[in-house]
């Protein structure tokens, strides 16, 4: 009876697959899938001998060489790489490593997409989580609920597909997973519109999936005039050479350092080693790592790097020493930024910016970020490249009613001076001006420290390393200082950001049902505003008579700053607080890490 059932199921399941298919008008018994509605002149020929040979058995090749489905599609190194992964473990596809990687690239690099196709979802593969729940794809609120129920809008926007294709892609999820008609794709069962909309046109009786569809082929076709330009300018990179890094870390501050680029192989591979060294300014903690990369489509970079080399004896077992690098080289080679990452749930990282170094001095930033206005003999730090050595205090301006005292010591990395500020001086961000070189750096003027705030406001870490040996998401907070702007009113668009402060911190229960005490189960956050979380379930010492939560550790709570700022009396503390929602490990990862290595 069970095997009955079993094949009836199966055979519903089939049946629902070549349903979508047909109903989408992509299927062909001579031919199989198609890029239906494509016009002729759309798709891209496959030139890779290695890409033919394991791809054709199941997508056919036409007389000029365009494949179905694949040369019917643009996307990034982590899409190609999910297809890749898709065929091997759904539809038998057998093929090493080295294979599977020359195909990644040469899809990446051929059918890949332009700089500016892939700014907008760059959070997606930069793995940002924040940025990843809460971005808002405005131009279509109907496809973004449509697809927004699974998976963030970020995979979808680093598509480009033909009107076929996205189509077929409708069909794909419809095939693998039915229940998603009754959650996205169809709208619940009753009547349809009837009225008109404010503007008069007839009542849109087309399904979301159907909107859906329509949206994106307009907004996201294969043939974009960015990418011809792009194909038509792309060249082999050459990064070689003395990279500055400035960068920050939620929770550490400040990182300044440079990065060594070497080509791997020849000039033109597009694979490159790196050795950096940094430091934070906060802390003076200095970190090297090596590691290597390789550069897609012509400006996007995808590297690991860590302590010992990537490939070294250990380097496997080592689990926070591999950092993975996601960043996008700007058209002129002397500019990149993206962000270093780590964690079970990338969930640690560092924004960073590189710029080439070349013979001229060049200024990174500045530690600390803010001065206090009537403040005398602040010391200020200012991180760089090829700075002089031979700096008198004229040569640095931060503006009026701040006065350069005394330059402390110059080296061609960092120069150390002390400043004061005028009680009078206007409060505000200040540039830093060293004669002669070039770059961004800023200060912010302030009197007093009016709030703060908890930096993510929301967020979410994970349960792990206990019954399912899934692993431990963990979460960095920090405060963040703010003063008035000139209106004088809090949390309006003249505010000046003060950067990081110093604070104390707690776990709050957040109240939304009686009795459950999640700030006793979820974890605990040291004074450096770092969560860790809990073991997964069950814990015994949480009963279920007395918690709605059953005998689990998930839950939600507060986690508070409390803030002195120094040299202000004031009877109360400055507090802030920002929402952490604690919750089960997440079993499946659709993440592409192979990509950078």
């Amino acid at each position: 009876m069970k095997r009955a059932r079993f094949l009836l199921g199966f055979v519903a399941v089939v049946l629902g697959v070549a349903s979508a298919l047909l109903a989408a008008g992509g299927w062909s018994p001579q031919t199989g899938p198609a890029a239906v509605g494509a016009p002729a002149d759309e798709g891209i020929p496959i030139a890779n001998a290695t890409t033919t040979r394991f791809c054709a058995p199941c997508h056919k090749a036409d007389e000029k060489g365009r494949m179905t489905r694949i040369s019917y599609r643009r996307t990034t190194p982590e899409g190609w790489q999910q297809t890749v992964k898709r065929m091997v473990r759904l539809n038998g596809l057998k093929m090493d490593p080295a294979d599977a990687r020359e195909v990644v690239r040469y899809l990446s690099d051929h059918l890949g997409l332009a700089p500016e196709e892939a700014k907008e979802g760059a959070f997606e593969v930069e793995r940002r989580t924040p940025s990843y729940l809460e971005y808002a794809y405005t131009a279509s609120k109907d496809t973004e609920k449509t697809c927004t129920g699974c998976h963030s809008m970020g995979r979808v926007i680093l598509q480009r597909r033909t009107k076929g294709e996205w189509e077929l892609l409708i069909a794909l999820h419809r095939g693998m997973y039915p229940l998603v008609d009754g959650q996205a794709f169809r709208d619940p069962p009753g009547p349809r519109p009837v009225s008109a909309s404010a503007d008069g046109r007839p009542p849109d009786t087309r399904q979301p999936m159907e909107k859906a569809v329509a949206h994106l082929s307009a907004a996201f076709p294969l043939v974009t005039p960015e990418w011809s330009a792009w194909v038509a300018a792309m060249a082999p990179p050459q990064l070689q050479g003395r990279w500055a890094l400035a960068g920050y870390q939620v929770g550490k501050g400040a990182v300044f350092g440079h990065v060594a680029i070497a080509a791997k192989g020849t000039p033109d591979s597009g694979e490159f080693t790196t050795e950096s060294t940094y430091t934070y300014a906060r802390t003076g903690e200095t970190v090297t790592r090596s590691g290597r990369a390789i550069l897609y489509t012509g400006y996007q970079w995808r590297g690991s790097s860590g302590t010992p080399p990537p490939g070294a004896a250990g380097w496997a077992t080592r689990g926070g020493d591999e950092w993975r690098e996601v960043l996008a080289v700007d058209r002129d080679w002397r500019h990149a930024s993206g962000r270093w990452f780590t964690g079970s749930y990338t969930e640690i990282g560092i924004d960073v910016r590189l710029e080439r170094v070349g013979a001229d001095p060049l200024v990174l930033g500045v530690e600390p970020a803010r001065l206090d206005a009537g403040g005398s003999a602040r010391e200020l730090r200012i991180y760089g490249a090829n700075l002089p050595t031979r700096v008198a205090p004229a040569d640095v301006t931060l503006g009026p009613g701040i006065t350069v005292d005394r330059v402390v010591s110059a080296t061609p990395d960092q120069l150390v001076v002390t400043v004061s500020a005028a009680r009078a001086a206007t409060a505000g961000r200040r540039p830093v001006r060293l004669t002669a070189a070039t770059g961004e750096a800023s200060v912010a003027v302030y009197t007093s420290i009016d709030y703060v705030k908890v930096s993510p406001p929301a967020a979410m870490a994970y349960l792990g390393g206990g019954g399912s040996q899934f692993p431990k998401g963990f979460q960095q907070f920090e405060a963040v200082a703010y003063a008035n702007g000139a209106d004088g009113k809090p949390n309006t668009k003249d505010d000046i950001d003060l950067g990081w402060v110093d604070a104390a911190w707690a776990l709050e229960e957040y109240t939304t049902t009686y009795n459950d005490n999640d700030r006793e189960f979820v974890g605990t956050i040291d004074q450096a505003g770092f969560f860790t979380p809990n073991v997964d379930g069950p814990n015994p010492k949480r009963r279920v008579d007395n918690s709605p939560r059953g005998t689990n550790n998930w839950g939600d709570v507060w986690a508070v700053a409390t803030v002195q700022p120094d040299g202000q009396a004031r009877a109360t503390p400055l507090k802030a607080r920002a929402f952490l929602l604690v919750t089960i490990p997440t079993y499946m990862v659709w993440d592409q890490p192979e990509v950078g290595r």
